[in-house]
């Protein structure tokens, strides 16, 4: 060992390299392992509870942990010492990298929190931005918010650019989802039959469930009269994880068989074209004989 000593100090600087190479394995190490902890300690939390606050003190506590172990390699040894002092204890630089690149970045932070501690949605909500954009919340980064669409469509939106738009939930503090079905049937249809057949259509369904626990399904409503038809409607409920367009597909398909089965008529709009008889006794133009044009 005094040999090896001896070297090291003959030797500082491959000393204070190894040292910081050391350091940056173990701390590596140590960093993958509480992680790892960390997510599936949060995994049991998520399962429970699984809410934008959860996932937005997650990603800020990795945050933490990450930033400190970067600050503890650095300042490890003195090869690097003087860079993590000016980095991080320098006010100056970190004052100027607050005021010029990382504006953005601290606004949907603030954000983020801001959204985070009102919760206007949860995870799992489906909601619609003023803008059209529309989906379920898959979740929620420092930076963005992220929308699932339809398939594998995903859409990243800045917490910034969200916090200042008008959001439309349609599950607000809800556990389950609903939408709103609209149908039509002809004039003389039976109103209290036709809700019959539209409330069985959608209690048969495999995806449709009670409005709450142990109560009925929304009941069907004969909501108004329109120029060819009798509107019926009625509000539909849903697990989270089932895709609304997954919902009105099955829903819309066995109402219209069902309607169809007991003959109650689905109306149409058409236009009657009535043809003025009179038009034959017409005078023909100069040089056009009777009949069809250049006979």
């Amino acid at each position: 060992m005094t040999a090896v000593t001896a070297f090291f100090e003959a030797h500082p600087m491959l000393w204070e390299t190894l040292k910081l190479i050391l350091t940056a394995v173990v701390t590596f190490v140590v960093v993958t392992l509480v992680l790892r902890l960390e997510r599936k300690a949060s995994k049991r939390l998520i399962g429970k509870r699984n809410t934008i606050n959860v996932r937005f003190v997650e990603n800020i506590a990795r945050f933490v942990v990450i930033f400190l172990a970067v600050q503890w390699v650095v300042m490890s040894s003195s090869i690097t010492q003087s860079f993590g002092k000016v980095f991080f204890q320098g006010t100056t630089v970190i004052a100027a990298i607050a005021g010029f690149a990382a504006q953005p970045v601290i606004a949907d932070m603030i954000c983020g929190l801001m959204l985070s501690a009102t919760k206007p949605f949860d995870i799992g909500d489906r909601i619609e931005l003023e803008d059209g954009t529309g989906g379920i919340v898959k979740d929620i980064t420092l930076r963005h918010v992220m929308l699932q669409d339809i398939d594998t469509v995903v859409r990243i939106i800045p917490n910034s650019k969200l916090n200042g738009m008008r959001i439309t939930n349609m599950s607000y503090r809800s556990r389950l989802r609903s939408v709103l079905f609209r149908f039509h049937v002809a004039y003389d249809t039976d109103v209290e039959r036709a809700a019959s057949v539209i409330a069985d259509a959608v209690r048969e369904s495999p995806y449709s469930v009670p409005a709450k626990p142990g109560e009925g399904y929304g009941p069907v409503y004969f909501l108004e009269y329109q120029d060819s038809s009798l509107v019926m409607a009625t509000t539909v409920y849903y697990e989270p994880t089932t895709r609304t367009e997954i919902v009105k597909d099955d829903i819309n398909t066995r109402v219209k068989r069902a309607l169809e089965a007991e003959g109650i008529e689905i109306p149409y709009s058409y236009v009657n074209v009535v043809m003025n008889q009179k038009q034959k006794g017409r005078p023909t133009a100069p040089g056009q004989k009777n009949g069809r044009k250049g006979d």
